[in-house]
């Protein structure tokens, strides 16, 4: 699947700060070894990390709560056009393919609508984003870095998966078991 190596060069297309990134190695391989057919580190982004990453307002590096809070505002805005301060889950969708990238990327509506009326309104919306953002923010100092917003998963042949391992694993959901997110070693 292109869509994690597309978030991550978008990611880093996003925002002057990571050019001095670009320059950094890649981490060593997951098992330290470095030999041929040994399992490699997969660096992942979320898409909700991406849009997260380009609330970045001040160019420091990190999105603090504040810039959250305006970001999401301002993508709810560009969305609900009618300034009816509500969109329901069609515009949701199109909010999700402007701002993550496709209609049908994570966090879904149900997950948005709190209170299950088939409308989202901006609060819905920034209670949710504030969930996913303290998630992300691994050291709970309020604020998300770019560290903390990607995502390391074991991928057997460098992350490229074959027919043969879909099958193994019973399916075509990438890593099974979710994977543990960890912290790219600097």
């Amino acid at each position: 699947m292109r869509l994690p190596l597309l978030a991550t060069v978008l990611m880093t297309l996003a925002t002057p700060a990571l050019a001095q990134d670009r320059a950094r190695p890649a981490p060593p391989p997951v098992d330290g070894q470095g030999s041929a057919g040994a399992e490699r580190a997969t660096i992942m982004v979320e898409p909700v990390g991406m849009l997260i990453a380009t609330f970045d307002t001040d160019g420091d590096g990190r999105v603090s709560q504040a810039e959250l809070r305006a970001g999401v505002a301002r993508t709810f805005t560009a969305i609900d056009t009618a300034r009816t301060g509500r969109m329901g889950y069609i515009q949701y969708a199109d909010w999700c393919a402007r701002w993550l990238g496709d209609a049908d990327a994570l966090p879904s509506p149900f997950t948005i609508d709190a209170n299950g009326d088939n409308v989202i309104i901006l609060d819905e919306l920034q209670a949710a984003m504030a969930h996913i953002f303290a998630r992300f923010d691994v050291d709970k100092d309020g604020y998300v870095t770019r560290k903390e917003l990607l995502t390391i998963h074991a991928a057997p042949n460098g992350g490229g998966f074959g027919v043969r391992d879909r099958k193994r694993r019973g399916g075509y959901g990438g890593v099974s078991g979710g994977g543990e997110r960890q912290s790219i070693p600097q």
